[in-house]
């Protein structure tokens, strides 16, 4: 009995679409979700990888069954038949991809926003939005705020001096370098990954200010004078990254959180996510930033909100100690440098980080 090709193009249709759903959600190759924003990423890239697998098996299938069933048989010298094309054929494989294209535009923007990259509300907070409302152009006038030489403020001088009220911050950073106007309109802007529709207009509950230089990474909390080489988070609560760099552009980079952000000089880029999963994670800069560029990573430390207090009180003792012996020590021979590489090592900071920051 002859099995009628619409019945095998259906099985294997089947076939192909049941390998390419378990194949798509058991690939293994992402590691741990340790941020909430990490399962949307995953669901995104699952998605991917179950369209591109099929695809995969389709075209290979299609290209290993070609080569057996229209090889050359033995004998066989002729010219193959003359085929000049297929209308329909060629307007199903151009259609499909399209859709295919189009869908994962549409999630990938969805995802976006669902992680904070997009606010359709933030325009509507710049006085030259509520201006142009009524007028023709109002996206254009919208884009060229905050651009040199407009009315608008330079945010991004708002939010480093903001940071530079806390102390600590201001020890670390370097207040020579001119902060930038943003001009979306020629795509020069702090990049922003803000809080999520839901925790939209929140205020985060822990604020960290990242400063980044070769080949280290700063991390001060606000109001508390710590310092530290090492990012402590608790789980279950939106952390907000406020950062900026010393000399050259940077990347922070978490692999198990999805979530990367430029840190750009003169710029302040913000990036916000909610761990979920203890553990001890790497740090990675994702922007060639020099010759040691492979060597500026650390480690970022997931933990209970009772171990993150307790971290946070061993700290602040930390400090004190430090600062009561600095009370019985004579500066008046000793470098800034000299001070502080004793205490720097506790901190995870290098020698000649402290070096950089102090010039």
């Amino acid at each position: 009995m002859k099995i009628p090709s619409s019945i095998w193009t259906l099985l294997i249709g089947i076939v192909l679409t049941l390998a390419s759903l378990w194949y798509g959600q058991n690939h293994g190759l992402l590691p741990t979700a340790a941020s909430d924003e990490a399962v949307l990423i995953d669901g995104l890239f699952n998605a991917m990888m179950t369209v591109s697998t099929g695809i995969f098996l389709i075209v290979e299938g299609v290209l290993v069954y070609s080569i057996f069933k229209y090889r050359r048989r033995g004998g066989d010298n002729e010219d193959g038949p003359p085929i000049e094309g297929n209308v329909p054929l060629e307007i199903l494989w151009t259609a499909i991809p399209a859709i295919i294209v189009i869908g994962i535009s549409v999630y990938s923007f969805d995802v976006y926003n669902e992680i904070g990259g997009f606010n359709p509300h933030a325009a509507h907070e710049a006085p030259i939005m509520q201006e142009s409302m009524s007028m023709p152009g109002t996206a254009i006038a919208v884009t060229l705020s905050d651009i040199p030489g407009s009315a608008e403020p330079n945010l991004n001088q708002e939010k480093s001096d903001e940071a530079m009220q806390d102390p600590s911050t201001a020890a670390v950073r370097n207040p020579d370098i001119p902060q930038m106007h943003n001009a979306s309109g020629v795509g020069s802007v702090a990049p922003t990954l803000g809080a999520s529709p839901e925790k939209e207009g929140q205020v985060p509950q822990l604020v960290v200010n990242v400063s980044a230089l070769q080949y280290a990474w700063i991390f001060t909390y606000p109001d508390t004078g710590v310092t530290t080489g090492q990012l402590h988070v608790p789980i279950g609560r939106e952390v907000q990254m406020n950062m900026t760099a010393n000399d050259v552009i940077h990347a922070f980079w978490i692999p198990e959180f999805r979530l990367k952000q430029d840190v750009i000089p003169g710029r302040q880029t913000e990036i916000r996510f909610t761990p979920k999963t203890p553990g001890d994670y790497s740090l990675i800069c994702a922007e060639l930033c020099g010759p040691y560029h492979g060597a500026m990573r650390t480690q970022v430390v997931v933990e209970s909100q009772g171990a993150f207090n307790s971290w946070m009180q061993e700290q602040l003792l930390a400090n004190k100690d430090t600062l009561n012996q600095a009370v019985s020590i004579n500066l008046a021979d000793m470098s800034v440098d000299e001070f502080l590489t004793p205490y720097s090592k506790d901190i995870g900071i290098h020698p000649e980080m402290l070096h950089q920051v102090h010039h």
